[in-house]
């Protein structure tokens, strides 16, 4: 067999060759028995259209289908029977799918769009009523909180004016959002005030695709949406399906391209709402025992390697394509997958990535995941949540990869709150900088990001209020003199244009953290008294222009205005022009745009000696000490800076500007066109 690309274009692979060639084999036996039974992987994964309610005009009904190859009994009931939970039995079929059909002139006549409705399975864990994997819809009792399905059968929504493409976006500046904390009041927000409100802000601020987290049904709302329950069901506490697919549409006719955070790596525990348990067995969508749990999450595990759990997972891949126009996902929860330990050990070695410790049946799913995504739409974008650096995870399966567009740059802020946490900045290493920042292979595209809702969960805080803490309470009113307030407001600025200039192909931003929202993330809960104090955004803050936080969201949108103009994204790797760890300023380069850090927090020097790429005269076109972000102004934006050239003892000739490098300040300069003679 020829010899993968993969290991081609990497020696260091070439001793675990052997592996990666049975991984592919893996796929590729997966994919010919997937083609060889339903002629492509797109047509195969239409579980949602064979599975739940299905419409059949011919013979004037309604069929429902469930696999459950473990029970004993099945029966359907609901409103349209008046809840008889036996008057409805389901007949068994070979392949352990349950299935009814309900006549128009029969049950099916009370089967109305919004009709609630429940399983009764009997199996060897006795006689539980259950929501249906493939339900479209779930919703909860207020009075009981008991979840239901709900059968759902509105007029056909209307896509067709919906042509948007997120393949014709140079490059991902991603807002990662939820709906319910996405308002200011203490309580759960809409879908419809999402797309009233917060949609237009994300697109004034600069920002072209959103990141939703939470879509897919949870009965826990402090989970984040990542204890999944009814995997094809949008969240009803945010509203209806089709307010959701408005929210899309919506989002399209901006501009805007929309990606779902799809929990693939596990499922909820609940008997009541979930998958466990659901024939009665507990190896259904699990392996048996154990093997099924995820202990460090207090979840349940998809067996991967069970041809109908990844028919179940690659159909709701689909499902969220076609019925929502999703325009990708961030897989979350990769390294958990992939791993039977979940990560939670040291990558110290090369074997470590090929040992037993890995699940190949995760990296065949995601693989295929992969493939359907891009066959069903080429243009669509792929994230992977991956912290252990698996080798091939953003390389194309046809070269023996597992064929994400992108991977999370989990590994910067995750340095930065440590930074922040244990090292006072006077002691900041600016090499430590660089290196993390650019610590990263050139085929693999990453997502560069400073904080997303990981760093600011309960227990920890955001960004912003970590570097200022309870002066932010008092303090952020633009007539006010706090050095604390000063400090934090400088480096909040640096860290995120460091950050997108150096560490990687696309930019993620949490909801708010743009303008430094302040505190941290938790959800009501028993703990908290049920409060929805720090589930929520305070918008107010940004748009109050008597306080600071406004000049944060101020040059949060002149930074990525700047990097997109400019095509810092896509410039590659920037080039190292000096690091001078006295005067703690880093300065590198893409193409024509210089950029100038000094970290120290006290030493400003007139007339700094930069190097510069290119001879000619170079101006300010972006700066942190603006007065307009916050800044001090210590920088006359007017004046051009003239080159000037040194001739080293070996005839190398370097070209140099000179510049008032003032502390805690990031000073980008551009070089101007000649002048026409």
């Amino acid at each position: 067999m020829d010899r993968l690309k993969i290991v081609k274009d990497d020696p260091w692979l070439e001793p675990v060759e052997g592996e990666l060639g049975y991984r592919h084999r893996l796929y590729t036996e997966a994919m010919n028995a997937i083609c060889s039974t339903s002629g492509s992987i797109l047509d195969y994964a239409d579980g949602y259209l064979y599975f739940g309610f299905q419409r059949d005009d011919k013979a004037h009904g309604w069929w429902f289908r469930e696999w459950l190859p473990g029970a004993d009994e099945v029966f359907i009931f609901g409103d349209f029977n008046g809840w008889n939970r036996r008057s409805l039995p389901l007949a068994k079929g070979n392949d352990g799918v349950w299935s009814i059909f309900l006549y128009d002139g029969d049950w099916g006549r009370g089967l109305l769009h919004g009709s609630l409705y429940k399983i009764l399975v009997h199996g060897a864990n006795g006689w539980h009523e259950r929501i249906p994997a493939y339900a479209r819809r779930v919703v909860q009792d207020d009075a009981t909180k008991d979840f239901t399905a709900q059968f759902w059968h509105p007029s056909p929504f209307d896509w067709e004016t919906d042509t948007f493409d997120i393949g014709n976006l140079p490059s991902l500046y991603i807002y990662e959002a939820h709906v319910g904390m996405a308002v200011e009041d203490e309580r759960v927000g809409s879908y419809a005030e999402f797309t009233a409100d917060v949609l237009p802000r994300i697109r004034r601020n600069g920002y072209n695709a959103v990141q939703l987290m939470g879509i897919a049904e949870h009965p826990y709302y402090g989970s984040f949406g990542y204890h999944v329950s009814n995997f094809f069901a949008p969240s009803s506490r945010f509203g209806t399906p089709e307010e959701l697919k408005a929210l899309v549409k919506r989002a399209h006719e901006l501009g805007l391209a929309v990606i779902m955070d799809l929990v693939h790596a596990h499922y909820v525990k609940n008997i009541n709402e979930g998958l466990n348990e659901l024939d009665g067995t507990d190896h259904l969508y699990s392996p048996a025992g154990e093997a099924g749990c995820q202990p460090y999450w207090d979840s349940k595990l998809f067996d991967y390697g069970k041809p109908q759990v990844c028919h179940f997972l690659l159909s709701n891949v689909k499902y969220w394509l076609d019925e929502y126009h999703f325009d990708g996902f961030r897989f979350d929860g990769v390294t958990s997958m992939i791993y039977r330990h979940h990560g939670y050990t040291s990558f110290d070695c090369r074997e470590k990535y090929f040992d037993d410790g890995v699940n190949r049946e995760a990296l065949t799913y995601l693989a295929l995941a992969n493939t359907l995504i891009h066959d069903y739409r080429n243009s669509a974008v792929t994230i992977a949540e991956e912290v252990s650096g698996m080798p091939g995870m953003c390389i194309p399966v046809s070269d023996g990869g597992v064929g994400f567009d992108y991977r999370l740059g989990m590994a910067v802020p995750d340095f930065w709150i440590r930074m922040l946490k244990d090292i006072p900045d006077e002691e900041w290493n600016i090499w430590d900088i660089w290196n993390v920042l650019t610590d990263r292979l050139p085929a693999v595209k990453t997502v560069a990001y400073v904080e997303s809702h990981d760093q600011a969960m309960v227990g920890d805080q955001t960004v912003a209020f970590r570097l200022m803490g309870k002066e932010m309470y008092n303090s952020m009113g633009r007539d006010s003199e706090n050095i604390v307030i000063e400090r934090g407001i400088a480096l909040h600025k640096m860290i995120r244009l460091v950050t997108i200039s150096l560490g990687g192909q696309a930019y993620l931003n949490f909801m708010g953290n743009e303008f430094g929202h302040p505190e941290w993330i938790d959800f009501p809960r028993k703990d908290n008294g049920w409060s929805y104090k720090y589930a929520r955004r305070q918008w107010s803050l940004a748009d109050d222009v008597s306080l600071r936080y406004s000049l944060l969201g101020a040059f949060d949108k002149d930074m990525l205005a700047f990097v997109e103009r400019n095509g810092i994204m896509r410039c590659g790797y920037a080039y190292n022009q000096l690091m001078d760890e006295g005067a703690k300023t880093m300065v590198f380069s893409h193409g024509d745009i210089l950029f100038v850090f000094n970290w120290h927090p006290s030493l400003s020097i007139p007339d700094y000696m930069v190097p510069v790429p290119d001879p000619g005269r170079y101006r300010i076109v972006l700066s942190t000490d603006d007065v307009r972000y916050g800044g001090q102004g210590r920088n006359d934006m007017s004046i051009v800076h003239f080159s000037s050239s040194i001739t080293n003892r070996e005839g190398n000739v370097r070209h140099y500007i000179k510049v008032y490098n003032s502390c805690r300040t990031a000073t980008v300069y551009k070089k101007m066109p000649e002048p026409r003679r």
